[in-house]
């Protein structure tokens, strides 16, 4: 995946994730096993708005765009599975979330571009509009039914970061000088703002990660790493399960 955003040239695509997925561990080791230890849940703050602003480029760039929402969605009912075999619990984990955050994405990209194209015609645009205004409507009902982990802002925050990506292979006049990097992270920032004023407690420390999506240089990086992303967060929750497990076992 090659952004054409133009940011400073020090953090890539991988760069950031790895940040995310360390950032994750420790927060889940604050909640497994240290709950007591308050600021690995504040470091692990960083996870979530990197995730998410990857998961709005992954929407713009992505080459099949069914199977990466089928990648996330697998990938989500697979841990669904499992929790709750393991714990009976319906909550729903982040990968249902971000899969989510795809679908009203999609329909975001669909409603921008029959805006945008002088082919489409009235009647083609309300639909559009309809169509973007169900997907958000039918995600805050289900977060209203189920419980989504971040909840129905946490689900709009990718959405946020993808307000003015450009759609399509060319971009207008207009999408060019909105493809900026700094303006993708300055959407995605207000929908944190609007997460962390919902939730409290450590949340609004994740408007500390805005300045490492700054640093995004709008390039994948030298490895293709995109599957051991896929692998790490169900196979380090596995592992931090087994040890809180034994931990409680062993008192």
């Amino acid at each position: 995946m090659e952004s054409e955003n133009k940011g400073l040239p020090l953090l890539s695509g991988n760069a950031l994730k790895v940040i995310a997925a360390v950032s994750m561990a420790v927060d889940h080791i604050g909640y497994l096993i240290l709950p007591q230890i308050t600021i690995l849940r504040i470091i692990g703050r960083f996870a979530f708005p990197i995730f998410a602003f990857m998961i709005a480029q992954g929407c713009r760039y992505t080459k099949n765009k069914k199977r990466y929402l089928a990648t996330i969605s697998v990938l989500a009912a697979v841990c669904q599975i499992v929790y709750y075999i393991a714990d009976k619990s319906l909550y729903m984990c982040v990968l249902v979330t971000f899969s989510l955050s795809i679908v009203m994405i999609y329909a975001l990209q669909y409603f921008k571009k029959m805006v945008l194209s002088p082919e489409s015609t009235g009647i083609q645009r309300l639909f559009a509009a309809f169509v973007f205004v169900l997907s958000v409507t039918s995600v805050y009902i289900l977060n209203r039914i189920f419980i989504i982990d971040y909840g129905f802002w946490g689900c709009m925050v990718p959405v946020f970061a993808a307000l003015l990506q450009p759609v399509g292979a060319k971009e207008s006049e207009c999408e060019k000088k909105l493809n900026h990097n700094w303006l993708h992270v300055l959407t995605l920032s207000g929908g944190l703002i609007l997460l962390a004023a919902e939730r409290g407690g450590v949340q609004p420390f994740s408007l500390l990660a805005v300045p490492l999506l700054l640093l995004y240089s709008g390039k994948r990086g030298r490895l293709n790493m995109k599957y051991f992303f896929y692998i790490f967060y169900p196979l380090h929750l596995v592992v931090l399960e087994g040890i809180a497990m034994l931990i409680y076992y062993l008192k």
